[in-house]
């Protein structure tokens, strides 16, 4: 009975720990398996000329500075790109005007209102913007930006150009394929808008 009792305590005993060593084997395996689903559906199959290229996928957190950048560079181009063509100018600034808010709006109007568009139009002159850099301060919500830029005027005698300084604030909006970003533009405004150069075409 002596040999049993103890042999009955050493199978109970090991039974315990075969349990214990199941449990904790199910439980690491199944935490592994979060782990390696969790990274697959990181990735990306892009196929492209019947080429399979992997892509990652990643948090907003992570991309807001480029694709904040990326936004104003767009704004900037789309708003400051004109050509002696009243379809272009209306295209261009509407797809600038769903990248910001009543803030552009309105210097589009002032513009409109004294005549600018118009004399672009008559005087067949065609602004281009080259972007410099774009500063945006990513610590504080909303994120408040400065855009530094240079704008060639080419008229039919001379080239002109200019010094182009812009500030704002960016706020999280919804994204949509007008505004690709989910980013608005709020408080624009003109820090510096001056003559640099001056060159005759011949």
């Amino acid at each position: 009975m002596k040999n049993i009792d103890t042999a009955f305590k050493y199978v109970r005993g090991f039974s315990i720990l075969v349990i214990i060593a199941c449990a904790v084997i199910c439980c690491y395996t199944v935490g592994r398996s979060f782990q390696t689903v969790s990274r697959m559906q990181d990735k990306v199959y892009i196929l492209a000329a019947g080429k399979a290229m992997e892509a990652y996928a990643s948090d907003r957190k992570d991309n807001v500075p480029v694709e904040a950048r990326d936004h104003i560079k767009t704004f900037h181009q789309f708003f400051f790109t004109l050509d002696p063509d009243d379809k272009v100018i209306k295209t261009n600034v509407t797809k600038a005007l769903y990248l910001a808010d009543e803030s552009a709006k309105r210097i589009y109007d002032d513009l409109k209102e004294n005549g600018f568009y118009s004399g672009i139009i008559s005087g067949n002159i065609s602004q281009t913007i080259h972007i410099d850099s774009v500063k945006v301060d990513t610590r504080d919500y909303p994120y408040r930006f400065k855009c530094f830029s240079r704008q060639n005027i080419i008229r039919t005698t001379s080239i002109l150009k200019r010094s182009l300084i812009t500030e704002g604030s960016l706020r999280n909006v919804s994204r949509s394929d007008n505004n690709p970003h989910g980013f608005l533009i709020e408080r624009f405004n003109t820090i510096e808008n001056r003559d640099l150069t001056i060159e005759n075409r011949k």
